[in-house]
């Protein structure tokens, strides 16, 4: 039976994950790979989980096997609450709702927002697993380039003007300019850059006087490990003068406490957060009850901050073994470079031209290293000399020695 003809313009358009398949090529005996966004095993509270489980299996099984409400657990949303205005964004349980992890939280905002033929910022490179998402909506992109302090919204601001003049107005003007804006402010995959508090205040006063939206991706903030710790815009924009609900906020457990549990959650407007309920009802129904009742657990006991601080110390170890092995093996040659992560489980590491990490990729598979082509996070095109690099997941070793054979390759396939 011919099946092509059958499917959706949507499912057409969708494409295996670039990273999920190369990760199929790197599980071989002797190979180091660093093109996984894996978080390091040894962090996991294997033995905390299993308390967890064992002592909510016995004190409330009723809740934790059965359906919960689509807007999530009562208990872990008010918990969820607390905890972000722990880290400075006060909120109600109304403008908060449990998800399948931040994949299905991307999936829903393209439910929510998108139509064929919709525009969507975001920062260049960015986040494969949103470009997916969005993309599946028939979406286009318009990607801004990004320097040592994040996005940079001169250029943002010079595109918005661009629109907005041949936008026309009223209901024109809507129909024509970009449905939001999506970036990750702290510790950015593929990058590893952090936006500046400057280029945070800026963002929130450019979407302001276009009246856009930002869907803001915090999977990292609680994953630093130097220098000073930034509000969210979305923490930002309740303290501006009168407020204001244009963030919608997306946040995992999986790289706190274990991408297992396929928890996440989203913060937002009321009616925002309503629009969700709807689109989730028609996907899963609601999250499952028993990670959110393991998840309640661990943030009421405080093992939550333990796991975090693990986090923390392991990556910061690890991080600085990357930097030390790529300052003492990577040939010194024009043009190449790579980022200094203050936190966050990734780097970004610049060829210089004309070496091409696409077509390198082979190579390097020969030589049992192995990295994600940073060309998979361009929305348009591009970076065909840039790779990702993980560092939360290798041992400190691993990463040496990988790091020592990336840097061979490099320096054999360089002009001489």
């Amino acid at each position: 039976m011919e099946m092509k003809g059958r499917f959706s313009i949507a499912a057409k358009r969708m494409s295996r994950s670039v990273i999920r398949e190369l990760l199929k090529l790197t599980n071989r005996p002797g190979l180091i790979s660093f093109a996984g966004g894996l978080p390091y095993p040894g962090s996991f509270p294997v033995a905390g989980i299993r308390a967890i489980c064992d002592r909510v299996l016995a004190d409330s099984p009723h809740v934790a096997l059965q359906y919960s409400a689509t807007e999530g657990l009562p208990e872990l949303r008010d918990l969820l609450v607390g905890f972000l205005a722990g880290h400075g964004l006060e909120l109600s349980r109304e403008e908060l709702i449990v998800t399948s992890a931040s994949q299905q939280s991307l999936d829903l905002v393209g439910k929510i927002f998108l139509d064929r033929g919709d525009t969507v910022i975001t920062e260049n490179p960015s986040y494969l697993g949103a470009l997916s998402a969005f993309r599946s909506y028939g979406v286009r992109f318009l990607p801004v380039d990004m320097d040592a302090e994040g996005l940079e919204t001169s250029v943002l601001a010079r595109e918005l003007q661009e629109l907005k003049s041949s936008s026309g107005s009223g209901e024109e003007y809507y129909q024509n300019m970009p449905k939001f804006i999506y970036t990750i402010p702290d510790f950015q995959n593929p990058s590893g850059i952090t936006m500046s508090l400057a280029r945070r205040r800026e963002l929130l006063e450019i979407v302001a006087e276009y009246d856009l939206l930002i869907v803001e991706d915090v999977p990292y903030k609680w994953l630093r490990f130097a220098g000073e710790d930034l509000p969210m815009l979305s923490t930002l924009e309740r303290q501006s003068a009168g407020g204001g609900r244009r963030v919608i906020g997306l946040y995992t457990f999986s790289k706190i406490l274990s991408p297992g549990l396929r928890l996440g959650w989203v913060t937002a407007d009321p009616a925002v957060i309503d629009k969700f309920v709807q689109a989730k009802q028609g996907v899963d129904l609601c999250t499952s009850s028993l990670s959110q009742a393991i998840a309640a657990e661990f943030l009421k006991s405080g093992a939550l901050e333990g796991a975090i601080r693990r986090n923390r110390e392991a990556y910061a170890r690890k991080a600085k073994a990357m930097l030390e092995a790529l300052e003492r093996h990577m040939p010194r040659l024009p043009g190449l470079n790579w980022t200094a992560p203050q936190g966050g489980m990734f780097l970004w590491l610049v060829l210089p031209e004309p070496l091409d990490a696409d077509r390198m990729f082979k190579e390097a598979l020969e030589a049992n290293v192995a990295y994600v082509v940073g060309s998979a996070f361009y929305p348009n095109g591009g970076g065909h000399n840039a790779m990702r690099l993980n560092f939360s997941f290798p041992s400190e070793e691993e990463i040496h020695e990988g790091i020592r054979r990336l840097a061979a390759l490099i320096g054999s396939l360089a002009p001489q």
